[in-house]
């Protein structure tokens, strides 16, 4: 039986609303050690916003992290598992999008976040991106 999203998911993504600023999100993705941070408006994502996100459409564009907020640089078209959805799908999904990182929404409610290193452990736990996925953060 093929393995399910729920099974490898982790659970309680961050969520900030749009109006939070950079400098938020900066400390939530720090106090937390995560990698995207999810965007919510009454429950519903709405958007997520990644390390690209931060560098190419604020600093790099000369934004102020104090008074941009995610809503401003968020990314918008989202791509989506269930958390019944198949590992194997959330792997295709990974590849056709070109991203690292899926949320786990349930009736357009995020539950969960789902990555390639959590996927490179299930698959292959002595890959290199497992041991890297799997190691303590370097702060």
């Amino acid at each position: 039986m093929a393995r399910l999203v729920r099974e490898m998911m982790s659970t309680e993504p961050i969520c900030l609303t749009s109006t939070t600023t950079l400098i938020d999100v900066a400390t939530q993705r720090s106090k937390y050690d995560i990698g995207d941070v999810l965007i919510t408006e009454n429950d519903r994502i709405v958007g997520v916003i990644t390390d690209r996100d931060i560098v190419i459409r604020a600093l790099a564009a000369g934004r102020d992290p104090a008074s941009t907020t995610a809503g401003d640089i968020a990314s918008r078209d989202l791509v989506m598992l269930r958390p019944d959805d198949a590992l194997d799908h959330a792997v295709d999904l990974m590849r056709e999008h070109a991203v690292r990182r899926l949320p786990v929404c349930q009736d357009g409610r995020p539950i969960g976040m789902i990555s390639i290193g959590d996927l490179a452990i299930e698959r292959d736990r002595h890959s290199a991106l497992a041991d890297i996925s799997a190691a303590a953060a370097n702060h």
